[in-house]
């Protein structure tokens, strides 16, 4: 046991090896090692810096962030001026709300004491916490807090309103305490207090960040026993998720003002065992602005992170050292072969495990501003939103080891890749992104030339009630639901006719219906409402009936997949819609859709359907609470399919739109996919699904134009349709509209430098006629919904 209370004695390090090994073999051995853990990744935290209060208990021999009292000025900071910080991060594209503050004033000052009773505080955690709460809840920054020595109660208060917590160790040296060293009369400091509170937090699962402060008169012996107890910690409870190396920088008028500064080699050395001791998976960071120019050095040391860094704020424990603009900050990580990733002030790997580190509150804040590997969302777009992507920097060089060349090379030759291949090219940044991006339209060129196409057609849902309960739907309604969007509907035979007969009229040459699963129908309603639509316009293409919906009819009817297919083909069924599909990956479909197909009964109906000689297109619904690999998984299954049966005619990446989605509304989901998610989606599909599948759409609807232009120029050729009644996406909020006629399509496509071609839903040429109709179509007379009142409830057995 040491002098600290932990045991040490697993974590044998051989303090004289790593003292004698050759400083280039030290920093050789820790760049491996933070290859191994991390990949080209380095990050860094946007944020803004809340000094609450500058009053502090200790009195470090360093430090410039506390001092006593002034006349006039207040002890606190007043919860109107947090926000308007805060607010002013959150403009700016920040994530973290760093609460640092001095520890416990008001056992030291009574200005403090009578401020806080003022704001009906009896201590400075309880402002504390009602302050991040108010941070949280008017701005969605995510608290990161470090207030000092704090007990257990207080940590777990905390916990409620945070998403990590932090205390550096700085050093497990008691000589430190001594008088006239650097912590004396600082009994806050004293390391068996500190690793106390920090043992704690383990306990309480709190995501914890601590470090080790360099060149304040410790050896380097006194180093490598702090990473060693700091390494002790994160064994017994797994919540160290990150860990600072900082290096001393002397302040006028402290006592340290004439010590002298870290040199840069000793930081370097320090750097390098840390990771060393602390082995390739842990974080370790280095404030960049305390390396002044010399910063990007830190990388060839082994840091995967810079810590936060503000556009708003400066740093106000070290004032006199101002942060890297975020563009040099940039250029400097990809010249070091890195990638410069945006994340929040608690790791992806802890994201991922969310329901263990985080109240159900702040796991709810987190997800909001997360992709898909818990990374920070790059910017406010989402699916469905006026907000105009931003596509990603292009990056100055390469990333160093990423080895996506090969899997991208066996793409272009048609091999099937694996799935970790796969998640692999979802997780491209910088250049690795643009490499991705520019093999898929290098490929789609080969594949389809110049040409986009689409298709004129009509939506008609024909009802909106549905037995089941997904949580990312926004369409279907039954009891409840009607605070989401609209009232339930069936529409009559005779309205599926009128549309159908108008949409031909218009040009079309197809008709979409799909509907929720209503509980009156069986297999006989799909019947009718085939039939119906065929009477309205005989000649027209019906593109209908998702898998779901087959499974419900051949089961209500008794009857097997194929002969309810056979009856639905005869009857003039000429494709099926390929959603219902969401994430082919069942772990995913128990929380999205639990009473719906598995993705094995899924796929069996679509196959079922190619065996009966009716293709089908195929979809993805991704960006909600899903990961790369189950993304990669449902290309796989997608792919396996069709190299079966040859019978899907076209990928259509649907990213998820939050906006009235109860998954969204539960906190349980994202705000869809990231724009460089979605421009992945479609590349990355191009690649994963070649030679098989050689049409890959992009949705106008959920993306807008300029999301459609990003895509097809990242392996996309197609369209979809001109849309005249799209309800389901506005359904779940998004804002572009439902049609897109084929003017617009035309003149949206000419911007892409690209060739438009209308064609027919199975890839055919339309008639002259129809071609000429669409250029000319009347506006659509209003919709006769249907709804459903006292006399025509959900369980009427007609739909006319």
């Amino acid at each position: 046991m040491s002098g600290l209370g932990l045991d040490l004695s697993d974590l044998a390090v051989d303090h004289s090896a790593l003292l004698e090994r050759p400083f280039g073999e030290l920093m050789s051995q820790a760049r491996e090692l933070r290859a191994a853990g991390h990949g080209a990744s380095v990050s860094f935290s946007p944020k803004v810096f809340l000094p609450l209060t500058q009053l502090c208990r200790d009195v470090c021999g360093y430090c410039t962030f506390a001092h006593p009292p002034h006349a006039g000025m207040r002890a606190f900071m007043s919860i109107e001026k947090v926000l308007e910080v805060a607010r002013a991060g959150a403009a700016a594209g920040c994530t973290e709300a760093l609460f640092t503050l001095g520890e416990m004033p008001e056992q030291r000052y009574r200005v403090a004491r009578e401020e806080l009773a003022e704001l009906g505080c009896a201590t400075t955690i309880d402002y504390l916490i009602e302050v991040a709460r108010r941070v949280v809840a008017e701005t969605g920054l995510l608290p990161h807090i470090n207030a000092g020595i704090m007990s257990g109660e207080e940590m777990a208060r905390l916990r409620d309103v945070s998403v990590s917590q932090g205390l550096m160790l700085e050093s497990t040296s008691s000589r430190l305490l001594e008088r006239g060293g650097p912590h004396f009369g600082s009994k806050g400091k004293h390391p068996r207090v500190r690793i106390e509170m920090m043992e704690e937090a383990g306990r309480l699962a709190i995501p914890f960040t601590t470090g080790i402060l360099v060149g304040i008169g410790e050896t380097r012996e006194d180093r490598i026993e702090s990473l060693l107890a700091i390494r002790a910690l994160q064994e017994r409870h797994g919540h160290i998720q990150e860990v600072i190396v900082q290096n001393f920088q002397p302040k006028p008028y402290t006592r340290m003002a004439n010590h002298p500064a870290l040199p840069m080699d000793e930081m370097l050395w320090t750097v390098a065992v840390a990771r060393i001791v602390l082995g390739p998976r842990m974080n370790i960071q280095a404030p960049p602005n305390l390396s002044f120019d010399d910063f990007p050095r830190l990388l060839e040391a082994g840091i995967n992170d810079w810590g936060g860094v503000s556009p708003v704020t400066p740093d106000h424990v070290n004032p006199e050292a101002a942060w890297p603009t975020l563009e040099k900050l940039r250029i400097a990580t990809e010249r070091s072969g890195a990638a410069l990733i945006a994340r929040l002030p608690i790791y992806p790997s802890y994201l991922a495990k969310r329901q263990h580190w985080l109240t159900p509150a702040m796991q709810t804040a987190a997800l909001q501003h997360s992709d898909a590997e818990g990374w920070a969302r790059a910017d406010p777009w989402s699916p469905g939103t006026l907000v105009s992507p931003k596509r990603p920097t292009p990056a100055i060089t390469r990333l160093a080891r990423s080895g996506i060349e090969a899997s991208i090379d066996r793409a272009m030759a048609g091999e099937r890749l694996h799935e970790t291949e796969i998640a692999r090219l979802f997780a491209a940044r910088a250049g690795d992104f643009d490499v991705v991006v520019a093999a898929a339209d290098v490929l789609r060129r080969k594949v389809s030339g110049d040409k986009v196409r689409y298709v004129v057609n009509r939506n008609i849902n024909y009802t909106n009630v549905c037995t089941y309960k997904c949580s990312f739907c926004a369409f279907s309604k039954g009891k409840g639901a009607e605070h989401l969007r609209g009232k339930p509907y069936a529409v009559s035979l005779e309205e599926v006719s009128r549309r159908a007969a108008e949409a031909w009229e218009r040009g079309a040459t197809e008709v979409c219906m799909q509907g929720g699963i209503h509980p009156a129908f069986t297999g006989q309603a799909y019947l009718d409402l085939l039939a119906a639509a065929k009477r309205g316009a005989p000649t027209i293409h019906v593109h209908a009936f998702s898998p779901l919906e087959v499974a419900h009819g051949a089961a209500t009817l008794g009857i097997t997949l194929d002969r309810f297919l056979g009856r639905l083909r005869d009857a003039g069924l000429g494709s099926l819609p390929g959603t219902a599909a969401e994430i082919l990956d069942d772990e995913a479909r128990r929380i999205l859709c639990p009473d719906k197909l598995d993705s094995a009964k899924w796929l069996d109906v679509v196959e079922a359907a190619h065996r009966t000689g009716l293709p089908t297109t195929s979809t993805i619904m991704f960006g909600h609470m899903d990961t790369h690999r189950q993304w990669a998984r449902h290309l796989l299954s997608l792919r396996d399919l069709q190299e079966r049966t040859g019978g899907i005619t076209e990928f259509v990446p649907l990213p998820f739109v939050h906006m009235e989605a109860p998954l969204y509304f539960k906190g349980q989901a994202r705000k869809g996919p990231t724009f460089r998610e979605t421009m992945l989606m479609h590349a990355v599909a191009r690649l994963v699904l070649n030679p098989l599948i050689g049409n890959i759409q992009v949705s106008w609807v959920k993306l807008g134009a300029e999301g459609v232009l990003a895509c097809l120029g990242a392996g996309a050729n197609d369209l979809g349709g001109t849309l005249m009644n799209e309800s389901i996406s506005r359904a779940a909020g998004t804002q572009h509209g439902q049609e897109l006629p084929p003017e617009a399509m035309d003149t949206l496509i000419a911007r892409a430098h690209r060739r438009a071609e209308q064609r027919t839903t199975l890839y055919g040429k339309p008639a002259a006629g129809q071609v000429a109709a669409s250029y000319e179509a009347e506006q659509l007379a209003p919709l006769v919904m249907g709804p459903i009142g006292k006399k025509r409830t959900a369980a009427t057995a007609e739909i006319a």
